[in-house]
């Protein structure tokens, strides 16, 4: 049995509910924003697709826990050697730009299994866009095949990253704008979007400094199903150490050496 045929149908049943969660307080009266405890921004909107995505993993019948961004749910490091399979949710990823009456912002799902993720979806309705990827199974939006760019330099390619703001030391933000300065044109706009937008061989690479696992979990493998590549600064094909580096796979080991 083939992962989508696995997991497809529920993951498409989530994103399309979240989706419709997400429009019914996106620009609305009705949306409160709080703050937690590191500042970040919720809203009822992300409760509200998280509460939905358990109870619709739990009535699927499928052996999966879930590690939520809202509701916790188990560790937030790398699993040991045979745990169970996990859907690993971000409600809404964004949640700022969301907030703000911005359109980037989506709800990303991740089914780990192995230590792996196998099946990754982001569905963004504000952009009336949907990226999935199953392993061996290639990278889609919308139902068309992705495939990444051809740029082979760094020096003439459009680059997006993370910002450099104050929650980064001198020495990071001197690393990012050395990246940002190398490529021929580019963008500090964070989040998921940034690294489907390689996988669509739009951009040619895309840089989030400090991220958790569900911040992370879908991007890897859509980016690597587009023909890419996606790792931490260290060069692993992880969402467990914070940093990920997407790109057209051309410019990924020249792109390491110039943020290291």
């Amino acid at each position: 049995m083939g992962y989508r045929t696995e997991y497809g149908k529920l993951l498409e049943e989530i994103a399309q509910e979240a989706d419709e969660i997400a429009l019914r307080y996106f620009r609305k009266v009705e949306l409160r924003v709080e703050r937690k405890k590191d500042g970040s921004a919720v809203t009822q909107a992300d409760r509200a697709v998280e509460e939905m995505a358990r109870a619709r993993v739990a009535a699927s019948g499928l052996d999966l826990d879930v590690l939520g961004e809202e509701m916790g749910g188990g560790s937030e490091a790398a699993p040991e050697a045979g745990a169970r399979a996990r859907m690993i949710i971000d409600p809404i990823d964004g949640t700022e730009e969301f907030s703000r009456g911005i359109p980037t912002f989506g709800t990303l799902l991740g089914i780990e299994r192995g230590g792996e993720i196998v099946a990754a979806m982001a569905s963004a309705p504000g952009l009336r866009s949907r990226w999935q990827a199953y392993k061996g199974e290639g990278a889609y939006r919308d139902g068309k095949k992705l495939r990444v760019s051809s740029i082979e330099e760094l020096k003439d390619a459009m680059v997006f990253s993370t910002g450099t703001g104050p929650s980064k030391d001198s020495s990071d933000q001197a690393r990012i704008r050395r990246y940002l300065d190398a490529a021929r044109n580019s963008r500090s706009f964070g989040g998921f979007w940034q690294h489907m937008l390689v996988a669509e061989g739009a951009i040619e690479a895309a840089l989030d400094w400090t991220s958790k696992p569900w911040d992370l979990a879908p991007l890897i493998l859509i980016v690597q199903e587009a023909g890419g590549k996606s790792t931490s600064l260290s060069g692993r094909a992880t969402i467990y150490e914070k940093s990920l580096l997407s790109t057209n796979g051309k410019i990924h080991e020249e792109t390491l050496a110039v943020l290291r």
